[in-house]
């Protein structure tokens, strides 16, 4: 995903970027990293204030906290389009129900008024989220391209906003690192059974897999939602 920092919008205030520690705190400044980052109202933006855009600007929210998204690149549309084409092949080779679906697609994700993402691919696989206006909750799978720009983004704020809104799979690719970094959150929130037991009672314990699976664009990588879908950027012709 593509976030490039703020300029005027009508009403919203216009940002200079710090370039130094020391002006960081200069009124009218942000600092280099969170030059995206929206502070009018701080993190009382609603999804109102998405559909009040200026035409062609797009933005997302996390916990009413804007964030604009820039025009994406050659290579991250390139990327999206391929990675959509082959999940989309697979999904009607194998006659399935999921849908996959690029952005610019509107994701309701906590179906609330603060929380709005675009994510560069959605795989849908529940049909009641499917609506005109978008898909109203988490989809199974998200896969977000790394840009210069989306780094924390879709390293953090992302991670923790798809973990708790209950996506089942998260896959980051990142063209500059030639790797793909998956967070597997179905499993990391099942059970396991321990061998621990006392007095003749075994205890369930819950066991977290948090930490990501890296991958080098060279591997074949599963995907956790289908049963027999692996894929290999290299093999995609980028």
């Amino acid at each position: 995903m593509e976030v490039k920092k703020t300029k005027d919008w009508g009403t919203f205030p216009k940002l200079r970027e710090a370039k130094n520690p020391a002006e960081a705190s200069e009124p009218g400044t942000v600092r280099r990293e969170e030059g995206f980052r929206m502070i009018k109202g701080g993190k009382g933006y609603t999804i109102a204030d998405i559909e009040a855009l200026p035409e062609g600007e797009r933005a997302e929210l996390i916990d009413g906290e804007m964030f604009r998204m820039a025009t994406p690149t050659w290579t991250h549309q390139e990327m999206q389009m391929a990675l959509s084409a082959k999940i989309w092949n697979f999904i009607v080779e194998h006659k399935g129900t999921c849908r996959v679906i690029p952005a610019p697609f509107a994701v309701y994700i906590k179906k609330d008024k603060r929380n709005y993402v675009e994510p560069d691919i959605s795989v849908i696989c529940d049909e009641e989220k499917k609506s005109e206006k978008g898909c109203q909750g988490a989809p199974d799978w998200v896969i977000e391209i790394v840009s210069p720009s989306s780094v924390k983004m879709d390293y953090e704020r992302k991670v923790k906003l798809y973990r708790e809104a209950g996506v089942r799979e998260y896959w980051i690719v990142d063209a500059e690192k030639q790797t793909v970094t998956v967070y597997d959150f179905e499993h990391s929130r099942a059970p396991l059974q321990t061998d621990m037991c006392t007095g003749g009672t075994c205890a369930v314990a819950m066991e977290q897999w948090d930490e990501p699976v890296p991958y080098a664009f060279s591997e074949r990588i599963k995907a956790g939602v289908f049963e027999d879908l692996y894929l290999k950027i290299l093999e995609m012709g980028i």
